[in-house]
C-alpha cells in the first residue's frame, strides 16, 4: 500500500508547476489532495482533473499565503472539513528576478511573504495537533538558491536560505518532543515550470535544467520514503564542500559554473503566485 494511501494532503501553491504535479501522483496514490492557491481558475482546473481521474473527495481553498490571519482562516475550514492533513507541503513560491537595487520594495516584501513567511503561518496553523497525535509530516519545497547566493536572486535566495533554515530547525524541535512526525526538504536547480523561463546553465551534464516531471517524480519518492532531504542534480551536494575554500576560490567556482549569469535572459513570471 502506497504511503499516502488514505491520507489528506495539504498543497500550497497547487494550481500549476510542481504544486499541480505532486497533486495529481499524490492523489493516483490514494490520497485525498488539498489543495491552496491564490490563483482560481488554476485552482479550479486542478480540481476537475482530479475529479476526471475518480477523485470524489479532493478540496480546494483559495489563499494567500503570505497573509497570517488568511491562512489561520483556511486552516480552520479545513480542519473543520478534514481535520489537520497528515502531509503539509509548504510549496508556493515566487521570483522576481531582478538585481537587488531593481527590486521594488513590494517585491521584496513580497518575495518573502511567500517564501518564507508563508512557511512559518502555515506549520504554525497545523503543527500543534500533529504533535498532540505524535504523527505527520511537513515538506518544504526550497531551492538550490537556499544553499548558495545567485546573482539577481537576492530576495529569493534569502527566502530560500531561511526556508532551509526553518527546516532543520523545526527537524530538531521535532526530534525532541514529537518524533514521529517527519519533515523533508526539497532543494532543486532550476526547473523547466516557466517559473524561470529563460534562465541558462553553461554545462548542461553538470548542471542541467530540471525536467517538471522527473523532479515532480523524485519529490513524490521522497517524501513517501520519508527522507529528511533532496538535492537536484547530485553536483549541488558539493556546496557545504565547496564552502570550505577561501571565498575567492568559491566565487571562482561558482562563476566558472556559470551559475551567476544563469539568470541573464530571465524571463520568468516576474511576480506572478508561483506553483512551481
Amino acid at each position: 500500500m502506497s504511503y499516502y494511501s488514505k491520507k489528506s494532503i495539504l498543497i500550497t501553491g497547487a494550481g500549476s508547476g510542481l504544486g499541480r504535479g505532486m497533486a495529481l501522483q499524490m492523489a493516483r496514490k490514494g490520497g485525498h489532495i488539498i489543495g491552496w492557491d491564490l490563483q482560481a481558475n488554476a485552482l479550479e482546473s486542478l480540481m476537475a482533473e482530479l475529479k476526471q481521474d475518480g477523485g470524489h473527495d479532493h478540496l480546494g481553498f483559495i489563499c494567500d499565503v503570505s497573509d497570517n490571519a488568511a491562512v489561520s482562516t483556511t486552516a480552520e475550514d479545513v480542519k473543520k472539513a478534514v481535520g489537520t492533513p497528515d502531509i503539509v507541503i509548504n510549496n508556493a513560491g515566487v521570483v522576481s528576478g531582478k538585481r537587488f537595487l531593481e527590486c521594488s520594495e513590494q517585491e521584496i516584501v513580497r518575495t518573502m511573504g511567500v517564501n518564507t513567511m508563508a512557511l512559518f503561518w502555515t506549520v504554525k496553523a497545523f503543527l500543534p495537533d500533529m504533535i498532540a497525535r505524535n504523527a505527520g509530516h511537513l515538506v518544504t519545497v526550497a531551492s538550490a538558491g537556499g544553499l548558495v547566493g545567485v546573482a539577481k536572486l537576492a530576495d529569493y535566495c534569502a527566502s530560500k536560505f531561511a526556508a532551509v533554515g526553518f527546516d532543520e530547525s523545526i527537524r530538531a524541535e521535532l526530534k525532541q518532543t514529537a518524533p514521529q512526525v517527519k519533515t523533508t526538504i526539497i532543494c532543486p536547480y532550476y526547473i523547466n515550470t516557466g517559473m524561470f523561463d529563460g534562465v541558462k546553465t553553461r554545462f548542461p551534464w553538470l548542471l542541467p535544467i530540471l525536467d517538471e516531471r522527473y523532479t515532480v517524480s523524485r519529490m513524490v519518492a521522497a517524501i513517501e520514503r520519508r527522507r529528511p532531504r533532496l538535492i537536484l542534480p547530485p553536483l549541488v551536494f558539493t556546496i557545504p564542500l565547496l564552502r570550505l575554500l577561501p571565498v575567492a576560490v568559491f566565487d571562482w567556482t561558482a562563476n566558472f559554473l556559470g551559475i551567476n549569469v544563469s539568470m541573464a535572459d530571465f524571463k520568468g513570471r516576474h511576480m506572478n503566485a508561483e506553483k512551481d
